[in-house]
């Protein structure tokens, strides 16, 4: 969608202001004139900055930063909670829970409970439970819905506030201007703008004009956060491609070596069979050779035994 125009400004009765003795003398600069007691606020300067917070809010949404919705009149509530849903950013259309900037660390561990509620919810548990503690959970959680349901995904601060009706939401602008988070306002004409980083001019009590300012801001922020959240996803799905890649490069080299080292180890072993298979085919070779066989000697001859001499004489005797 273009940038409205003064046409369409025009048209949702954004130039109209309040009665001229309920009126904030800082807002003198963005008053065209007035008519019937009512002050006419200048369209051309509202075209102009409306179109500075849009392309500030989609700056903001182009680098991942998350804008804040924020509108807890009932003219601005349905607009808010329609367009923050289809950007996926945090809001808050029904009531502002003190400290939820400021004491972000404590509203988180309340974010974190609701998300378990839940949780025991869908899966069925809380129904298991005895009567009065299941009253008492199920209270509990539809507290926290009302107060946190829109800002369950906020992980974080957000970089940027849009705030419809700065009177009405001077708890969020006080949270938001002491962290110095910038705030995009729609100011009417008995608002302070002092504070406001991109003040917008304009009828905050018309719902047509709270609608055609969520709606301008909100349709850049999404085209922006989606443009973000589609390069996130191809640069994700290239490093997850890169990291299979080098996960398949890493194993083939690693079964290269294991196979190199299988290989090498096959080849000694046959070397060392070789070498082993070589020594025991040497070794009769190098035994000394036996010392030729020695020729037989003659029988020695035998000599009469000699006689005693008592056998003689005895055998002379008889």
């Amino acid at each position: 969608m273009p940038e409205p125009g003064l046409r369409e400004l025009l048209t949702a009765g954004v130039h109209f202001g309040h009665q001229t003795r309920r009126w904030n003398p800082r807002m003198r600069r963005y008053i065209h004139g007035e008519r019937d007691g009512i002050h006419i606020i200048d369209l051309e300067q509202t075209e102009h900055l409306l179109a500075e917070a849009r392309r500030f809010a989609a700056e903001i949404a182009g680098k991942g930063g998350s804008v804040l919705f924020v509108g807890t009149k009932q003219q601005a509530r349905d607009s808010v909670k329609s367009w923050a849903e289809r950007c996926g950013m945090p809001y808050v259309n029904l009531r502002w829970l003190g400290g939820l900037l400021t004491n972000f660390h404590t509203i988180s561990a309340r974010i974190d409970r609701l998300h378990e509620l839940n949780g025991l919810k869908e899966g069925g548990q809380l129904d298991l439970l005895p009567t009065k503690e299941r009253m008492s959970m199920e209270s509990e959680l539809e507290k926290l819905e009302y107060n946190l349901g829109g800002v369950r995904d906020m992980k974080r601060l957000p970089q940027a506030a849009l705030i419809i009706d700065l009177k009405t939401e001077a708890i969020a602008v006080a949270e938001a201007t002491r962290l110095n988070i910038p705030i995009l306002g729609l100011v009417d004409s008995n608002v302070d703008p002092m504070g406001v980083t991109f003040p917008i001019p304009g009828n905050d009590d018309s719902m047509r004009s709270c609608e055609l300012v969520v709606s301008t801001i909100g349709e850049a922020v999404e085209a922006s956060a989606n443009n973000y959240r589609q390069a996130e996803a191809k640069r994700r799905a290239e490093e997850e491609e890169k990291h299979r890649r080098e996960e398949e490069e890493k194993r083939r080299r690693e079964e290269e070596e294991r196979a190199r080292k299988e290989a090498e180890q096959v080849a000694a072993a046959e070397a060392a069979a070789a070498q082993e298979a070589a020594a025991q085919g040497a070794e009769p070779a190098q035994q000394p050779a036996q010392p030729p066989a020695q020729p037989a000697q003659p029988p020695r001859p035998q000599h009469p035994q000699a006689v005693p001499p008592d056998a003689e004489s005895t055998r002379g005797g008889s």
